[in-house]
């Protein structure tokens, strides 16, 4: 699982291009799934959780596309990657 946390500009603009554009090419380099948070606090802040491993998630943002997905998406900031503190049964 890698979870990432970014800004946007606008979540409907972010979740349209998110949904297509970006679905599409993040199958490319093996995603599975994904869901999306807003953040309860800031309305421009999104948490998203992917059926992804590390390796697929490095390859797809080293792909000349992507930065024009992000800007098309209205990220304010490239998406950072939350590393897990613990992990736990249940």
């Amino acid at each position: 699982m890698i979870l990432a946390m970014s800004t946007v500009t606008d979540y409907d603009q972010f979740l349209q291009t998110f949904s297509t554009k970006g679905a599409a090419k993040r199958s490319q380099y093996g995603c599975k799934g994904s869901t999306v948070f807003r953040d309860p606090d800031d309305a421009s802040r999104i948490w998203v959780a992917f059926d992804w491993d590390l390796e697929g998630w490095q390859k797809f943002t080293a792909d000349p596309d992507v930065p024009g997905i992000f800007a098309a998406a209205g990220l304010q900031r490239p998406p950072v990657v939350v590393e897990a503190a613990a992990s736990h049964d249940c």
